[in-house]
Order: structure tokens, then C-alpha cells, then sequence
């Protein structure tokens, strides 16, 4: 079957929602990229990860966990990705949380690391992130499980910590150990 395009895009946001359902991709800054699907040590920590914070999250009524893949659109013309994992506080849904894509900014995003795309993660999207406003970012290294915090102090990242399997989020005021 051959898929019939009405007209043809003329943004790349255009071009980037043309894509088929579960395509891993992001858009930053106009630029499509591409990842490989995640490796078994990569899912593995993000469930573990995923579980310990749902379970807080949840215990304390603090919004919703959600994992990739999962658009976030931080706005409309050039700028929409997929966090391993988000988390998006009850007090900050700009939008129903089962309206998708989300729209707006996450409070705290987890990015694992992947061989394939380690700037990716340390520089493009910490860059985007910090200046979107997200509080919190936390940066795991899956082989050493090594997690690094930054949080948003006025419009910059500061490192909050880095610790070997554990993590403290200075936003929750509570530690992870996984």
C-alpha cells in the first residue's frame, strides 16, 4: 500500500509528525535525530529506575511517571523529544495528562546513556532542557550506574550530585537506590 500525502510539509515540525507511530526520533533546535532501539542494560535501568520513582511518586500524590517512547513537545515549531523517563508534577500538567503529545515542560527527566549517543544526552539535550526550564535532569551512565543531577537554578544547571547507584533528587527531597 502506498501512503498518500495530501500536500507536502512545509515545516519540519510538519515533518517530524509524518513520521510513523513508535519511530524513534526527536526534533531539537530544527534537527531530526535518529536513535537506535535501547540495549537490554539500558531498558533494564530504566524499568528499575521507573519503578522506584512511580512508587514515590504515587505514595505521595505527586503527579504522573511516564516512559519512552512518549513525545514531549516543549513547543511548536522545532523542539519535540522522548525521555527515557519523565515526570511531570500534578501542580505543573499544563494539559491533561492523557492528551498526547504533551505539551510543555516536564519537572524532571532521566536520560540513560547510550554508546551511540553519549553528546546527545551530556550536551544537546541537557542544553535544550536547561533552557526550557525543566528543575531537574538526571544523566545515567548504565554500566557503571553512575547518576549525575543537575537542577535549574535561575535559568542555568548546576550540578546537584553524582553518586554510583543511588541518586538524590534535590526536587523531591527523597534518594533512589537501584
Amino acid at each position: 500500500m502506498i501512503a498518500q500525502i495530501p500536500s507536502p510539509p512545509r515545516t519540519i515540525m510538519e515533518v517530524f509528525k509524518m513520521l510513523p507511530e513508535g519511530t524513534l526520533a526527536e526534533l531539537i533546535n530544527g534537527q531530526i535525530y535518529m536513535s537506535p532501539t535501547p540495549t537490554n542494560l539500558h531498558q533494564r535501568i530504566s524499568r528499575k529506575l521507573e519503578i522506584k520513582l512511580n512508587e514515590f511518586i504515587d505514595r505521595n500524590f505527586l503527579g504522573e511517571i511516564f516512559h519512552a517512547p512518549l513525545d514531549i513537545y516543549f513547543d511548536s515549531e522545532a523542539n519535540a523529544v522522548q525521555p527515557d523517563i519523565i515526570f511531570i508534577s500534578k501542580e505543573n500538567a499544563s494539559q491533561p495528562l492523557d492528551e498526547v503529545p504533551y505539551q510543555g515542560v516536564p519537572d524532571l527527566l532521566v536520560e540513560i546513556l547510550s554508546p551511540s549517543n553519549n553528546k546527545h544526552d551530556l550536551v544537546v539535550k541537557k542544553e535544550l532542557y536547561e533552557k526550557f526550564g525543566v528543575k531537574e535532569y538526571w544523566i545515567v551512565e548504565p554500566f557503571s550506574k553512575e547518576v549525575t543531577v543537575y537542577k535549574l537554578q535561575g535559568s542555568s544547571y548546576v550540578l546537584a550530585s553524582k553518586e554510583i547507584g543511588k541518586v538524590h533528587s534535590p526536587l523531591l527531597s527523597y534518594q533512589f537506590e537501584f
